[in-house]
Protein backbone atom coordinates (compact mmCIF):
# COMPACT_ATOMS: atom_id res chain seq x y z
CA UNK A 1 0.00 0.00 0.00
CA UNK A 2 1.23 3.38 -0.82
CA UNK A 3 1.84 5.96 0.97
CA UNK A 4 -0.55 9.29 1.33
CA UNK A 5 1.90 12.94 0.28
CA UNK A 6 0.51 16.14 0.72
CA UNK A 7 2.01 18.83 -0.91
CA UNK A 8 1.57 22.41 0.08
CA UNK A 9 2.60 25.42 -2.36
CA UNK A 10 2.37 28.91 -3.00
CA UNK A 11 3.20 29.54 -6.52
CA UNK A 12 3.81 27.71 -9.53
CA UNK A 13 4.61 24.19 -8.29
CA UNK A 14 7.80 23.66 -9.90
CA UNK A 15 8.89 21.30 -7.34
CA UNK A 16 5.63 19.94 -6.49
CA UNK A 17 5.33 19.01 -10.29
CA UNK A 18 8.58 17.28 -9.85
CA UNK A 19 7.89 15.43 -6.85
CA UNK A 20 4.33 14.37 -8.35
CA UNK A 21 6.03 13.02 -11.36
CA UNK A 22 8.55 10.73 -9.43
CA UNK A 23 5.86 9.21 -7.23
CA UNK A 24 5.05 6.55 -10.16
CA UNK A 25 5.67 2.90 -10.99
CA UNK A 26 7.35 1.09 -7.73
CA UNK A 27 7.63 4.78 -6.11
CA UNK A 28 6.59 4.08 -2.40
CA UNK A 29 3.80 7.45 -2.28
CA UNK A 30 1.35 8.92 -4.44
CA UNK A 31 0.08 12.64 -4.11
CA UNK A 32 -3.41 12.84 -2.45
CA UNK A 33 -3.23 16.33 -2.45
CA UNK A 34 -1.99 20.08 -3.40
CA UNK A 35 -3.26 22.49 -1.21
CA UNK A 36 -2.40 26.33 -1.56
CA UNK A 37 -2.58 29.66 0.76
CA UNK A 38 -2.50 31.68 -2.47
CA UNK A 39 -6.08 31.68 -4.80
CA UNK A 40 -5.39 30.89 -8.14
CA UNK A 41 -1.75 29.45 -7.65
CA UNK A 42 -0.08 28.41 -10.93
CA UNK A 43 0.78 24.69 -9.32
CA UNK A 44 -2.84 24.64 -8.73
CA UNK A 45 -3.71 24.02 -12.27
CA UNK A 46 -0.62 21.82 -12.71
CA UNK A 47 -1.62 19.35 -9.91
CA UNK A 48 -5.40 19.51 -11.35
CA UNK A 49 -4.14 18.65 -14.56
CA UNK A 50 -2.50 15.64 -13.13
CA UNK A 51 -5.49 14.32 -11.78
CA UNK A 52 -4.33 15.94 -8.30
CA UNK A 53 -7.24 17.01 -5.86
CA UNK A 54 -6.37 20.60 -4.88
CA UNK A 55 -7.44 22.50 -1.93
CA UNK A 56 -7.08 26.53 -1.73
CA UNK A 57 -6.99 28.38 1.69
CA UNK A 58 -6.54 31.77 1.37
CA UNK A 59 -4.49 32.81 4.73
CA UNK A 60 -5.68 36.19 4.03
CA UNK A 61 -9.42 35.10 4.74
CA UNK A 62 -8.56 34.10 7.98
CA UNK A 63 -8.48 36.54 11.10
CA UNK A 64 -5.23 35.10 12.82
CA UNK A 65 -2.45 32.44 12.08
CA UNK A 66 -4.03 29.88 14.26
CA UNK A 67 -7.04 30.21 12.65
CA UNK A 68 -5.53 29.55 9.26
CA UNK A 69 -3.75 26.60 10.66
CA UNK A 70 -6.81 25.09 12.43
CA UNK A 71 -8.30 24.90 8.72
CA UNK A 72 -5.11 23.74 7.24
CA UNK A 73 -4.86 20.89 9.91
CA UNK A 74 -8.79 20.21 9.46
CA UNK A 75 -7.91 19.88 5.38
CA UNK A 76 -4.76 17.60 5.75
CA UNK A 77 -6.74 15.39 8.42
CA UNK A 78 -9.25 14.63 5.89
CA UNK A 79 -6.83 14.01 3.17
CA UNK A 80 -4.89 11.34 5.76
CA UNK A 81 -1.31 12.04 4.68
CA UNK A 82 1.15 10.06 5.65
CA UNK A 83 4.01 12.78 4.65
CA UNK A 84 3.52 16.08 3.93
CA UNK A 85 5.67 17.88 1.32
CA UNK A 86 6.35 21.98 1.54
CA UNK A 87 7.28 22.88 -1.73
CA UNK A 88 6.97 26.36 -2.06
CA UNK A 89 4.96 27.11 -0.01
CA UNK A 90 5.56 30.75 1.74
CA UNK A 91 4.27 30.31 5.25
CA UNK A 92 5.60 29.95 8.46
CA UNK A 93 4.16 26.87 10.29
CA UNK A 94 4.04 27.30 14.45
CA UNK A 95 5.50 24.89 16.60
CA UNK A 96 2.06 23.90 17.53
CA UNK A 97 1.04 23.09 14.17
CA UNK A 98 4.33 21.44 13.24
CA UNK A 99 3.60 19.42 16.88
CA UNK A 100 0.48 17.41 15.13
CA UNK A 101 2.69 16.22 12.33
CA UNK A 102 5.75 15.30 13.89
CA UNK A 103 8.43 13.86 11.71
CA UNK A 104 5.71 14.32 9.08
CA UNK A 105 6.83 17.21 7.29
CA UNK A 106 9.26 17.54 4.87
CA UNK A 107 10.61 21.10 3.50
CA UNK A 108 13.41 22.17 0.57
CA UNK A 109 15.23 24.91 1.58
CA UNK A 110 17.41 26.90 -0.99
CA UNK A 111 20.74 26.83 0.69
CA UNK A 112 23.42 24.83 2.18
CA UNK A 113 21.82 24.58 5.57
CA UNK A 114 22.17 25.27 8.34
CA UNK A 115 23.79 28.36 6.30
CA UNK A 116 21.11 31.10 5.71
CA UNK A 117 17.69 29.96 6.85
CA UNK A 118 14.74 31.78 5.89
CA UNK A 119 14.34 34.56 3.09
CA UNK A 120 16.89 35.93 0.71
CA UNK A 121 19.17 33.28 0.55
CA UNK A 122 20.85 33.61 -3.11
CA UNK A 123 21.75 37.25 -2.24
CA UNK A 124 23.07 36.24 1.21
CA UNK A 125 25.42 33.40 -0.26
CA UNK A 126 26.72 36.07 -2.68
CA UNK A 127 26.99 38.46 -0.38
CA UNK A 128 28.91 35.66 1.89
CA UNK A 129 31.29 35.40 -0.25
CA UNK A 130 30.48 31.33 -0.43
CA UNK A 131 32.21 29.27 -3.48
CA UNK A 132 29.31 27.36 -3.36
CA UNK A 133 25.44 27.29 -3.07
CA UNK A 134 22.97 24.91 -3.26
CA UNK A 135 19.47 23.42 -1.62
CA UNK A 136 18.92 20.97 1.75
CA UNK A 137 15.62 19.14 2.24
CA UNK A 138 14.96 18.76 6.21
CA UNK A 139 12.28 17.37 8.41
CA UNK A 140 10.30 20.51 9.51
CA UNK A 141 10.56 20.91 13.24
CA UNK A 142 9.59 24.19 15.40
CA UNK A 143 12.39 26.22 15.09
CA UNK A 144 12.83 28.10 11.32
CA UNK A 145 15.09 25.57 9.18
CA UNK A 146 16.87 23.65 11.84
CA UNK A 147 15.10 20.58 11.16
CA UNK A 148 17.53 17.29 10.49
CA UNK A 149 19.01 17.30 6.81
CA UNK A 150 17.75 14.95 4.86
CA UNK A 151 19.58 15.38 1.60
CA UNK A 152 21.63 18.05 0.09
CA UNK A 153 22.63 18.87 -3.69
CA UNK A 154 25.61 21.92 -4.13
CA UNK A 155 26.69 23.79 -6.96
CA UNK A 156 29.56 26.27 -7.87
CA UNK A 157 28.80 30.47 -7.49
CA UNK A 158 30.09 31.30 -10.61
CA UNK A 159 31.80 35.20 -11.50
CA UNK A 160 29.20 37.38 -12.52
CA UNK A 161 26.51 35.52 -10.64
CA UNK A 162 23.52 37.02 -9.51
CA UNK A 163 20.66 36.01 -7.14
CA UNK A 164 18.85 35.63 -10.19
CA UNK A 165 21.23 33.26 -11.71
CA UNK A 166 21.75 31.38 -8.95
CA UNK A 167 17.67 30.97 -8.65
CA UNK A 168 17.68 30.17 -12.24
CA UNK A 169 20.71 27.43 -12.07
CA UNK A 170 19.56 25.75 -8.65
CA UNK A 171 15.56 25.36 -9.30
CA UNK A 172 16.87 22.09 -11.30
CA UNK A 173 19.24 21.21 -8.82
CA UNK A 174 15.96 20.96 -6.47
CA UNK A 175 14.23 19.50 -8.87
CA UNK A 176 16.49 16.14 -8.79
CA UNK A 177 17.40 16.27 -5.15
CA UNK A 178 13.08 16.45 -3.56
CA UNK A 179 12.16 13.48 -5.36
CA UNK A 180 15.78 11.56 -4.41
CA UNK A 181 15.10 12.37 -0.70
CA UNK A 182 10.94 11.69 -1.00
CA UNK A 183 11.35 8.32 -2.40
CA UNK A 184 14.01 7.52 0.50
CA UNK A 185 12.05 8.84 3.32
CA UNK A 186 8.67 6.70 2.33
CA UNK A 187 11.06 3.90 2.11
CA UNK A 188 12.36 4.28 6.11
CA UNK A 189 15.43 6.12 5.17
CA UNK A 190 16.68 8.82 6.43
CA UNK A 191 20.15 8.54 6.35
CA UNK A 192 21.09 11.70 4.20
CA UNK A 193 21.85 12.26 0.89
CA UNK A 194 24.52 14.29 -0.31
CA UNK A 195 24.15 14.96 -4.43
CA UNK A 196 26.59 16.33 -6.47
Amino acid sequence: MSLRVAILISGGGSNMTALARSMTGDHPARPVLVLSNVPGAGGLARAAAMDIPTVTLDHTAFRDRESFEAALHDTLTKARPDLICLAGFMRILTPAFVGKWPGRILNIHPSLLPKYPGLHTHARALAGGDSHHGATVHEVTADLDEGPILGQIRMPIEPGDTPGTLAFRLLPLEHRLYPEVLRRVAQGDRIRLDLP
